[in-house]
């Protein structure tokens, strides 16, 4: 199964909607949307790889890792033979996790940033197109469309106020934010983070390792 038919756009677009990749351990290699964006997604019984790297070398590269065929596109040397091969790096693998935009006001008070200095807005705009920011008092939210062109939320929590439900609410918030379905991105280990986005009813659909340009 190849690129041409089936973009990483369409994918993600799918996956949104709970429509995956059939579950069959095979992979699919997709060109990248855009030169920014290489990696993996993986999903039930199913890996994407998204590069313009020769589609023959993805195939030798993950027959030659020598581990199960259904985690051989997540496994570290394979992710090392990729990243060697792009120049690219890559930091840690995460969740993904999606949900359906709600209608109505955000569930607390949100004021709308400008500009790029706040550190979490400055790392939103590396990776992801038309972003917007907004504080809440001791947080914030950010959105932008990132890979596949799927829109994506990330929050942040000020350490003296953690416990108290806010990162919950400004997970929340972005899908109040939004008029389409919502993604987010949690390091596995990010256990807090985790569970603020589902409870606020994000949805984990796979598993994401994102290769960025050096």
């Amino acid at each position: 199964m190849t690129g041409t038919a089936h973009g990483l756009g369409t994918v993600v677009a799918a996956a949104a909607r709970g429509i995956f990749p059939p579950p069959d351990g095979s992979v699919t290699v997709v060109r990248q949307q855009c030169a920014r964006d290489a990696g993996v997604l993986a999903f039930t019984a199913h890996s994407v790889v998204f590069t313009d790297e020769d589609e023959g070398w993805v195939r030798a590269t993950l027959s030659a890792v020598g581990c199960d065929p259904l985690a051989a596109a997540m496994n570290p040397r394979f992710l090392a033979a990729l990243m060697e091969r792009t120049g690219r790096a890559h930091d840690t693998v995460d969740v993904m996790s999606v949900a359906a935009p709600l209608s109505g006001p955000p569930p607390l008070v949100l004021t709308e940033l400008s500009g790029s200095g706040h550190p979490r807005v400055a790392a939103a705009l590396g990776r992801r197109d038309g972003v917007r920011a907004w504080a809440a008092d001791g947080g914030t939210v950010v959105l932008g469309h990132g890979v596949g062109g799927r829109l994506e939320a990330s929050v942040e929590v000020a350490e003296d106020v953690r416990h108290r439900g806010l990162g919950r609410a400004l997970a929340t918030a972005a899908r109040h934010l939004a008029d389409e379905p919502v993604w987010a991105q949690v390091a596995a280990g990010n256990a807090r983070s985790l569970r603020a986005f589902q409870a606020a009813g994000f949805r984990p659909v796979g598993a994401e390792a994102l290769l960025t340009a050096v």
